[in-house]
């Protein structure tokens, strides 16, 4: 199961869904800080910094929940 919270609220270690180019992308973020977060895609790409202001609505993986 997941949960839509802001991307204020992200933690690192966190797994979370976003969307790219319209399509479901999950993601760990590998640090967050105030402002901004380091994500990796988990596809063998470069990890990316993304502004948390730019992230807008983002659903995360809740492990207690299964």
């Amino acid at each position: 199961m997941t949960t839509t919270m802001t991307a204020t609220r992200l933690r690192t270690g966190d797994v979370i869904e976003i969307e790219i180019n319209g399509e479901a992308a999950s993601a760990l973020v590998l640090l967050a800080s105030g402002d901004a977060v380091i994500l990796d895609g988990c596809d063998g790409s470069t990890p990316f910094v993304v502004r948390l202001s730019d992230l807008g609505d983002v659903r995360v993986f809740d492990p207690s929940s299964v």
